[in-house]
C-alpha cells in the first residue's frame, strides 16, 4: 500500500515538474546539439549504441571517425514533434550502433552539424573497452529491431546512361520477417532536377520474397519513376524519405500467450544515387539531328493520292517506337508552294513502363490544291540515335506523288518527266481560256435618270454614310490607342491557345497535368524557338532571366513544371487544378507581354 501511495505522489510529481517547466520556458529555445553514449564501460564482445541528438533540424552533419570502433550499423535518422501547451517540441537525432576493435581506454571525438547558420559540436565522450563479458549487451529495444528490419533502396537500372536515355528508378522497401508495417508516409520526395521524370503509379503494393545482404527479407516496391538525363557528366538522384510505422514483437505474452507487439516509427531514406551520362558521340551526327534516343520506325502517309482542285488529303508524317517520344521534334514535310497547307494537328498515343516510352507520335498536315496537275511530296529523312548499337540510324520515306485531276491550269502545275527530276509546267496561254473576250454586247435603251428614285437616293446617301464612316473611324481608332488592351486580348488568346486541351481535362488529373506541361513546353517552343531536349528547370531559368523576365514570374513558370511533375504521385484536388491552370493563364499573359 506504502508503495501505490508513493508512486502516486512520485507521478504527481513529475506531472507538477513538467507543467511549471512548461510555463516557464522562453519562447526562444536554446539549440543544444548533444552526444549520448548507451553505455561508458563495456565488454569487447558488447555493442555500443551512440545517439547524436539536436532540439532544431539541421544540415551538413559530420559524425566522429569512431576510431578503434566498428560500425556495424547506421546512421539511422528518427524524428520526433508534438505540441504541449502551445509550443512545439522537435528532437531529430542520428544513431550509429559500434563494435569495438580492441581493449583499453578510447575516446569518441566530436561531431559537428549547422543549425541556422551555425556550427555546432558535441562534447567527446570516453569509453573503456574490458575484456569480454557473460552477457553482452542487454535485450534490444524496440527501435534497435526496427533500425535492423527496415531498409529503403533504389535501384538504378542503368548507372551509365546516354543523354536522353531512358533510367527506370524502383523504390524497395525491405522489411524483415520479425516485424510487420502498420502504415508509412513520405516526408520528402526527390524533385529529380536535370531530368525528365515520368512517374508510373504502383497501383497494388503486393509483398514479394527476397533477400537484402545475404537475409530472408520481405520487401514491397512503393514507386517507380522513369527518367530522361536532360544533362552530361555526373547527376544526382534525390533520396526518397519515409516514416514508416511498424509493430515490433517483445518478450512479454498476453494472457492467452500471444506475443505482444509494441509500436514505433522510424524514419527511412534511400541514399543518394549518383549517375554519369554520357554525352552523344558527334562522329556520325546527321545534320538534321533532333534529339531523339531509341529505336524508332518513321513513315510519311496520304490519305489520297488523286482528287480534284479545292478538294483535300490529309498527310501524316509520323514516329513510332520506344524512346524519348515526348522530347524531339518531328521532321517537316517540304511542299510545293503552290499548295495551300494549314499548321499541323499533333497526336500522340505513349505508353510509360518501366523500361521507358512507347507509342506513336505523328503530325496531320491538311492539303488543299488549287490547281490541276501532279505535285510531288519529296522524300523526308528522319534521324536517331540508338543506344543499343551506339550508333546514328536514317530512315529515309518514300516520295508521293498527288495527282489533281479537275480543276484549273496554273503556274504551279508540275508534270512527272523522269523518275528523279520534277520540271515546272510552262503554260501554253490556255490558262485564261475562261475570259471571254467576244462578249457580243448590244445597245442598250436610254433610260432617264435625273430625277428619278434612284438619283436621289444616291444624292442623299453620303449625307447619311458620313455620320456611320466618322463614328467606324474613330471606334477603330480608340481600338487601336489602346495598346494595353491589345497586348491583354493577345496574351489571353495566347494563353488560351496553349492551355485549351488542359481546359477540356480539368478534373482528370494525370490527363490534365500532362497537357498542362505540354502546354507550357509548347508556348515556350513557339514563343523562345528552343529544342524540346533541352528542356529542364535550369535551362528554362536561364533563357527568361537573359530574356529580362521578372523573377516573380519566372518562378511561377518553374512552380507550375514542378506540380505538373508532383501531381503523377500526390494527389491533387479539382480545386486545386483550377487554380494551377488559371495561374498558368496568367504567367503565359505575363511572359507574352514581357517578351
Amino acid at each position: 500500500m506504502n508503495t501505490l501511495k508513493g508512486n502516486i505522489l512520485f507521478i504527481l510529481g513529475m506531472f507538477l515538474f513538467t507543467g511549471l517547466h512548461s510555463y516557464a520556458q522562453d519562447d526562444t529555445e536554446e539549440v543544444t546539439f548533444t552526444m549520448n553514449l548507451s553505455k561508458e564501460k563495456l565488454g569487447i564482445n558488447e555493442r555500443l549504441r551512440v545517439d547524436f541528438t539536436m532540439n532544431k533540424d539541421g544540415d551538413n552533419f559530420i559524425p566522429p571517425q569512431f576510431e578503434d570502433f566498428k560500425v556495424v550499423m547506421g546512421p539511422s535518422q528518427s524524428i520526433s514533434s508534438s505540441w504541449v501547451n502551445g509550443k512545439r517540441s522537435f528532437s531529430k537525432t542520428y544513431t550509429y550502433i559500434l563494435v569495438p576493435t580492441a581493449r583499453g581506454n578510447f575516446t569518441i571525438t566530436q561531431a559537428t552539424i549547422e543549425i541556422d547558420g551555425q556550427t555546432y559540436k558535441t562534447t567527446p565522450k570516453k569509453v573503456e573497452v574490458t575484456a569480454a563479458v557473460n552477457k553482452p549487451n542487454s535485450q534490444k529495444t524496440v527501435d534497435d529491431v526496427a533500425d535492423e528490419s527496415l531498409h529503403l533502396v533504389a535501384e538504378v537500372s542503368k548507372g551509365n546512361p546516354y543523354l536522353n536515355e531512358a533510367v527506370t528508378v524502383i523504390y524497395k522497401l525491405y522489411v524483415s520477417p520479425n516485424i510487420s508495417v502498420t502504415n508509412y508516409r513520405p516526408l520528402d520526395n526527390p524533385t529529380y532536377n536535370n531530368f525528365w521524370s515520368q512517374d508510373i503509379p504502383v497501383t497494388k503494393h503486393t509483398a514479394q520474397n527476397g533477400t537484402y545482404q545475404g537475409k530472408p527479407y520481405r520487401y514491397v516496391v512503393l514507386k517507380r519513376v522513369v527518367l530522361y538525363p536532360q544533362k552530361t557528366g555526373k547527376l544526382d538522384i534525390e533520396p526518397l524519405s519515409l516514416e514508416i510505422f511498424v509493430d515490433v514483437p517483445t518478450n512479454r505474452r498476453d494472457f492467452f500467450g500471444g506475443r505482444i507487439y509494441t509500436q514505433t516509427s522510424k524514419t527511412v531514406a534511400a541514399g543518394n544515387r549518383t549517375i554519369n551520362v554520357k554525352p552523344l558521340p558527334e562522329a556520325g551526327k546527321p545534320a538534321n539531328y533532333s534529339g531523339a534516343v531509341g529505336d524508332f520506325d518513321f513513315t510519311v502517309t496520304t490519305s489520297k493520292t488523286q482528287l480534284n482542285a479545292s478538294e483535300s488529303l490529309q498527310a501524316k508524317v509520323s514516329v513510332s517506337g520506344k524512346g524519348n517520344l515526348k522530347l524531339f521534334q518531328l521532321p517537316e514535310p517540304e511542299l510545293p508552294s503552290s499548295l495551300e497547307v494549314y499548321d499541323p494537328e499533333y497526336d500522340e498515343d505513349i505508353r510509360t513502363y518501366s523500361s521507358g516510352m512507347e507509342g506513336k507520335i505523328a503530325n496531320n498536315y491538311t492539303i488543299v490544291p488549287s490547281f490541276r496537275g501532279k505535285y510531288p511530296i519529296p522524300s523526308i529523312s528522319f534521324s536517331f540515335f540508338n543506344p543499343s548499337t551506339g550508333k546514328y540510324e536514317t530512315i529515309n520515306s518514300e516520295e508521293i506523288n498527288i495527282e489533281v485531276i479537275e480543276g484549273p491550269t496554273g503556274r504551279a502545275d508540275f508534270a512527272a518527266n523522269s523518275s528523279t527530276s520534277k520540271q515546272l509546267v510552262v503554260p501554253t496561254g490556255e490558262q485564261f481560256h475562261f475570259i471571254n473576250i467576244n462578249p457580243n454586247l448590244t445597245p442598250i435603251a436610254v433610260n432617264r435618270f435625273f430625277g428619278s428614285n434612284m438619283f436621289f437616293i444616291l444624292l442623299f446617301a453620303p449625307l447619311l454614310f458620313i455620320p456611320i464612316v466618322i463614328f467606324t473611324f474613330k471606334k477603330r481608332e480608340a481600338i487601336a490607342s489602346d495598346v494595353v488592351g491589345n497586348r491583354i486580348k493577345k496574351a489571353n488568346k495566347l494563353a488560351k491557345k496553349f492551355l485549351s486541351t488542359a481546359k477540356k481535362e480539368l478534373g482528370n488529373k494525370e490527363a490534365f497535368y500532362v497537357a498542362l506541361e505540354k502546354g507550357l513546353h509548347n508556348y515556350l517552343k513557339a514563343k523562345l524557338h528552343i529544342e524540346t531536349s533541352e528542356f529542364s528547370k535550369d535551362k528554362i531559368t536561364n533563357v527568361l532571366s537573359e530574356k529580362n523576365v521578372d523573377k516573380d514570374n519566372i518562378n511561377g513558370f518553374i512552380a507550375l513544371l514542378t506540380n505538373c511533375e508532383m501531381a503523377r504521385y500526390s494527389p491533387f484536388s479539382n480545386v486545386q487544378m483550377q487554380q494551377d491552370y488559371e495561374k498558368a493563364s496568367e504567367v503565359i499573359s505575363k511572359l507574352d507581354k514581357q517578351l
